[in-house]
């Protein structure tokens, strides 16, 4: 069993990771890019973020990856289905996955989580709004 502090480090790694690998699809797309003066996206819309900050690791179609790491599908999946699971998975992370409140302003999340409950085969009713990010 891994301690806290375990996941905490895998967190951060795959984090600092999805950064990078999100940098190489960028292709000089600046809204893709992080702000040097607030630590966070520049993209105020959905596929732009989820672009720049889950692509790396859920990949550009949605379908997840698995190999160095496990990264679910995004595409067809029923948890999605959930509005508040997601929002708190992308706000405080989950399991491997880092949170992204510190990269993300609430109004990103809310894009970002739209974008994925109704992309890659997903059509799950109910936009979220940012009065139901968890604090």
């Amino acid at each position: 069993m891994q301690s806290k502090g375990n996941f905490a480090l895998i967190g951060s790694l795959l984090l600092a990771g999805n950064f990078f690998i999100s940098s190489l699809f960028a292709d000089g797309d600046p809204q893709l890019s992080i702000s040097s003066d607030s630590g966070r996206f520049d993209a105020k819309k959905g596929e732009a973020l989820y672009r720049a900050s889950c692509q790396g690791c859920h990949m550009a179609d949605g379908k997840g990856a698995s190999g160095a790491g496990f990264y679910p599908s995004l595409a067809g999946n029923v948890r999605l289905m959930s509005a508040e699971t997601t929002l708190k998975t992308v706000t405080n992370g989950l399991n491997g996955m880092p949170g992204f409140r510190e990269y993300l302003t609430d109004d990103q999340i809310v894009e970002v989580v739209n974008y994925v409950r109704t992309s890659f085969g997903n059509n799950y009713k109910g936009a979220v709004r940012t009065a139901d990010i968890p604090k």
